[in-house]
Formats: structure tokens, sequence, C-alpha cells
């Protein structure tokens, strides 16, 4: 028989393997990465799905990954062509206790670095996840 999790408590999330591996070179040695995102930089919803639906305003936006350790969340460049999931450079650095989310809807808002980026469902989990484990529950 198994146990179910806490009624206020997500289930265990498991990062996204390449994105892991993507960011991991980019960070201090040693970095255990907890949870990852891509999201991307609009102004506004509208240049947001304009960008989304035909492409051409994606090079106005910025495409970032974010990688959550132990000890901070370092948000990381990455190519406009793979949509986020291919990381260059390290752009900045947020304490751990930084809330993210909570996030809704199919492209969810949040504040990083002080910009507006908009994040898709499927890493929802991952943002509820990292504010979990930071003590940063509703």
């Amino acid at each position: 028989m198994t146990s179910s999790p806490e009624p206020d408590r997500p289930a265990p999330f498991e990062p996204r393997q390449d994105l892991v591996e993507r960011s991991a070179p980019l960070l201090p040695a040693g970095s255990e990465i907890r949870q990852v995102f891509i999201c991307q930089t609009a102004p506004s919803f509208i240049f947001f799905l304009i960008t989304y639906l035909t492409g051409l305003t994606m090079f106005w936006n910025k495409y970032r990954c974010v990688a959550v350790t132990a000890n901070a969340i370092y948000v990381l460049e990455s190519s406009k062509l793979s949509g986020g999931a291919k990381p260059q450079q390290l752009v900045g650095t947020m304490p751990r206790h930084t809330r993210l989310g909570p996030v809704s809807g199919r492209w969810g808002q949040v504040n990083i670095l002080g910009q507006r980026h908009w994040v898709h469902k499927r890493f929802h989990d991952a943002i509820a996840a990292a504010d979990h484990e930071a003590g940063l529950t509703r």
C-alpha cells in the first residue's frame, strides 16, 4: 500500500533532464539543479501572442532558462531559435527565497530580474515546486 501525498504538498517533481544538462555548465561548480524551466519576455500579452502565433516578433523577445538550486535562482540567456531550451550565458542571479509563483493559465506570468516573463503551463509545476521547497507556499 502506498501513502498518498499530503494535501498541501505537491507531488515529487523531476526537472527536465535535457535542460538540466544544458544549464549545469553555466552554474557554479557543484550546483544541483532542483527545478528548471524556460520562459520568454514580452512587453504585453498581445505582443507575446503575435510571437506565439506568427513568430514575427520573436527577435524582440528574450528567451531564458531558469535553473533553481538550493542556494540561488540562476537566469540564463538562451538562443532565440531554441525557444529558451539552449542556455548560452548567465545573465543574473536571484536569492533562493524569491517567490516565483503562483502562475496560472496556459501562459503564466512571472517577474524575473524586474521583467515580465511568460511561462508555458508545462513548467508551472516546476515553479510551484521551487516555491514549495523554499517554504513560500500560499
